[in-house]
């Protein structure tokens, strides 16, 4: 059952399934909503979240109320205003990042770490002036020439063409998810929590006091080989590589991410 909350003047959106323990909470990626992980129901209490500005329907917001800092301070409040336990925290690509954010801000609220294709930021300063760049011309791409001619070449990108292998109809049915966006949010997105924009998170990795699991598919090697300089920084953690999976393992794959995120 789809739900809403207010949070520090915002209307987020979430859907709940499953009882009992463990506590699991899920965040989606760019482009993405709540509904992405419905397919992914583990054992215990499953919490799907529609992150700030990714709702249908939403007012527009600035860049500066979708940074880092603020996310974790309105993810804070949310897990508080729903007294949730000690919750597995899952996020993808985007959410990874916000998931680490957190973990590395708020340890307490969490038993276990999941990154499915994360990453923590970008290392020196040229990368960061280099990728705030391209996601100001992807952001200006939104607005220019609308979020549909955008969606085309984002589902265009090498990173997500293993995402061919669904149906026909999962893959038009993620289309259509994604073009029901705010276009000037995904514009705001990208700039104020890109991955130029964000903090440099690899300094902090090592104290990351809760257990981690990093995610990655094989066809993803980016991604994979961020994962693998990852779990060197990390005290408790593994990586998982998953054969003929891309990007987005979780659709890719949904069986298996289950079974993945459930191993103790």
């Amino acid at each position: 059952m789809w739900q809403n909350i207010e949070i520090n003047g915002y209307h987020y959106q979430y859907y709940r399934a499953g009882t009992g323990e463990p506590t699991w909470l899920f965040l989606h990626g760019f482009l993405g909503s709540g509904r992405d992980f419905k397919a992914i129901q583990p054992r215990g209490r499953c919490i799907y979240l529609t992150l700030k500005g990714f709702a249908p329907g939403d007012p527009v917001l600035s860049a500066n109320e979708l940074t880092l800092a603020n996310q974790v301070a309105d993810l804070t409040a949310f897990i508080a205003a729903l007294g949730l336990p000690k919750l597995r925290l899952v996020g993808y690509s985007m959410g990874a990042r916000l998931a680490l954010g957190f973990a590395l801000a708020h340890p307490e609220y969490l038993a276990e770490l999941i990154l499915e294709s994360g990453t923590p930021g970008l290392v020196t300063k040229e990368e960061r002036l280099a990728r705030q760049a391209l996601d100001a011309d992807r952001a200006q791409q939104i607005l220019k020439d609308g979020l549909a001619q955008f969606v085309t070449n984002w589902e265009g990108l090498p990173l997500f063409a293993s995402q061919q292998q669904r149906s026909l109809s999962d893959q038009q049915a993620m289309r259509q998810q994604r073009l029901a966006h705010v276009p000037a949010n995904m514009a705001a997105s990208l700039l104020g929590f890109g991955t130029g924009t964000m903090p440099n998170l690899w300094p902090q990795l090592a104290r990351l006091s809760v257990p981690a699991r990093l995610i990655t598919g094989a066809l993803d090697h980016k991604f994979t080989k961020l994962a693998q300089a990852m779990v060197k920084s990390l005290p408790q953690a593994e990586h998982v590589i998953v054969a003929e999976a891309g990007h987005n393992v979780h659709f890719e794959q949904p069986q298996l991410f289950t079974k993945l995120i459930e191993r103790t």
